[in-house]
């Protein structure tokens, strides 16, 4: 299943049954629509909050689980309720897919902080690093915290912890790092 428009399908299909068995009604949305995959309403919550997701699947072997997280994944929430997620479809077809639940703006941190903290190594050799941010691909290891939370999804972005690795804190302020333009944290850089 190397095909990407396939390894997708799977991604929202499966993304789409998890919400439903989480009380969650969900809708795929047509292609065309930017940033949102699936619209969901929490049926099982008294609020019933509505939520837009965008999937992001990629086909794994092992523990070798990474995503291209570009320049429109690193755009900041724009409803304080936009919602990826990371789904990982391993090539075992025994083993049953991974799930990682996590608020549009702690990705959008991630994948920059991650991307120019690479780019910018001080101790990489000169002239051998020159990806641009747009390919930005991101390990499991920055959101294994967010694995299977789907109890996340009934709060407003805004308000959920950043359950991202520490470091990632300390890189975001370093010059050479940062985070992306126009994010949040620039305002307000939260604990972690």
């Amino acid at each position: 299943m190397a095909d990407t428009k396939m390894t997708k399908s799977v991604g929202e299909h499966w993304a789409c049954a998890t919400l439903a068995r989480h009380g969650w009604a969900p809708a795929l949305t047509r292609d065309g629509l930017e940033r949102t995959d699936i619209l969901a309403v929490a049926t099982h919550l008294d609020h019933r909050p509505t939520v837009e997701i965008q999937v992001k699947a990629t086909m794994s072997a092992g523990d070798r689980i990474s995503w291209l997280l570009g320049e429109k994944a690193q755009l900041p929430d724009l409803s304080g309720h936009e919602w990826f997620v990371l789904v990982s479809i391993p090539t075992m077809h025994a083993d049953p897919p991974r799930a990682f639940v996590v608020p549009r703006d702690h990705v959008a941190a991630a994948a920059w902080i991650v991307h120019m903290n690479w780019l910018t190594d001080p101790l990489a050799p000169p002239g051998k690093r020159n990806a641009p941010v747009a390919q930005a691909r991101i390990k499991v290891e920055n959101f294994e915290r967010y694995e299977e939370r789907w109890d996340l999804l009934g709060e407003p972005t805004p308000t959920v912890p950043v359950l991202l690795p520490p470091e990632l804190r300390d890189q975001s302020q370093e010059p050479r790092v940062g985070l992306p333009p126009e994010h949040p944290w620039h305002h307000d850089l939260p604990s972690w």
